[in-house]
């Protein structure tokens, strides 16, 4: 059955679309046909080229004219408001709320027109332009830095639970940062505070949050900044193999450019990380862990990873 593609999907259809992919590798790489790329590119095209948030736009005011569109209760906007207060996504609760999440979107833009709040509960995903010099890595080299073409081909397919991301975040002035670490299968996340971006520190906590996590600990692909640097020591404390993703290709880490998005609806970029206490993350990271995902079925990163865990624990 065919399903309309989500609001997310166009964010990744962008980036690759920045990272010179054809039309047939994005639609490999969404599990897409290519003619669903290729009539999306056509309708939610502009004067400036594909844009994620253009093209969301144009599709909402399709969503709009259609001729199965409805009339929603006052019930049903109560409901949808009560879950943008807990941060869900328009489709998260479209799962739950019988209403489109084309139609959230509608609703939460006309809100804003009208005076209302519900759009701070969206979540921003404005494209980031990185600069670039001739192709090259402006940082240091790491020492026996493992690239992801070494990563096996089947981590891709995100078929196995164990395979890990990770990346640092930071907050205004660049003082402190949050470790973030996400799993690729399940979308589960940990997350730690280092008060500096310093290859020990951020090894240590990499060390400390996955090492009760063990038994489904394979891999890790992270960027190249230098918080990585003590990767070698990563890799022999936890029994696993450290890939650094191509300088620039955010893309090759989608999980985590995708949970870094929504852990800034929480810690915007111009707060301080000094604010931030080991508390509040913990609070953070359940949230995030324990909302619904339509990748998943609907199910919860927790409910997918645990349960990878237990059958772990239930081997001989």
């Amino acid at each position: 059955m065919y399903k309309h593609l989500s609001r997310e999907e166009r964010y990744q259809i962008h980036s690759l679309l920045k990272a010179q992919q054809t039309i047939s590798e994005i639609a490999r790489l969404l599990g897409r046909h290519r003619s669903t790329i290729s009539r999306e590119l056509s309708r939610g095209r502009g004067q400036r080229g594909y844009r994620a948030e253009q093209a969301c736009g144009k599709a909402s005011e399709r969503a709009q004219t259609s001729r199965n569109a409805r009339r929603v209760d006052a019930k049903v906007w109560a409901d949808v408001a009560f879950y943008l207060g807990l941060q869900w996504s328009p489709e998260q609760i479209a799962e739950k709320v019988a209403v489109s999440h084309e139609c959230v979107y509608l609703h939460v833009y006309a809100n804003k027109a009208a005076g209302g709040d519900l759009h701070k509960h969206l979540r921003s995903q404005k494209p980031r332009r990185k600069r670039r010099l001739c192709g090259r890595d402006r940082r240091g080299q790491i020492p026996n830095r493992r690239p992801i073409s070494e990563r096996p081909s089947h981590i891709e397919q995100r078929k196995q639970v164990g395979h890990w991301e990770g990346d640092t975040v930071i907050g205004a002035a660049h003082k402190q940062a949050i470790v973030t670490l996400v799993e690729r299968k399940s979308g589960y996340a940990v997350l730690a505070k280092v008060n500096h971006k310093t290859a020990d520190l951020v090894g240590r906590a990499i060390q400390a949050k996955l090492k009760p996590l063990r038994p489904r600990v394979k891999t890790l692909t992270v960027d190249n900044g230098k918080g990585f640097a003590d990767h070698q020591t990563v890799d022999q404390t936890l029994g696993i193999q450290t890939y650094f993703a191509d300088p620039y290709c955010s893309w090759q880490r989608g999980s985590n450019e995708n949970f870094n998005g929504l852990l800034r609806q929480y810690i915007p970029k111009n707060r301080r990380m000094q604010t931030v206490t080991d508390g509040e993350l913990t609070i953070i990271q359940n949230r995030l862990n324990h909302r619904p995902r339509k990748r998943l079925g609907f199910k919860t990163p927790h409910e997918v990873f645990h349960a990878s865990l237990n059958r772990v624990a239930l081997l001989p």
